[in-house]
């Protein structure tokens, strides 16, 4: 069981990686939609970096829950608008 976990867990760790490559923020510049895209890859990143620094810890769950959260915030972004993404994999648009 501890060997699926991981499998998952880098699996997630790449699907986040791949996201915040290709998530754009849309929102011309200086405009509050702007301001929030930011906010919301900011908190991507984050949970991505978070999520790292669990699997150094190997603490799989936690780092597990990381990737999902990052994730959620770009594709919640996408379904905003506030990422341009044409990926139907990555993201549910």
């Amino acid at each position: 069981m501890a060997a699926e976990l991981n499998e998952k867990v880098k699996r997630y760790e790449v699907l986040l990686g791949a996201a915040l490559e290709k998530a754009r923020v849309a929102p011309i510049d200086r405009s509050h939609m702007y301001t929030v895209a930011m906010d919301y890859r900011t908190m991507a990143t984050s949970y991505y970096n978070d999520g790292l620094h669990f699997m150094e810890n190997d603490d799989p769950v936690n780092a597990l829950v990381c990737f999902s959260y990052g994730h959620a915030w770009l594709d919640a972004g996408a379904r905003l608008g506030l990422f341009d993404v044409d990926d139907d994999v990555l993201f549910t648009i």
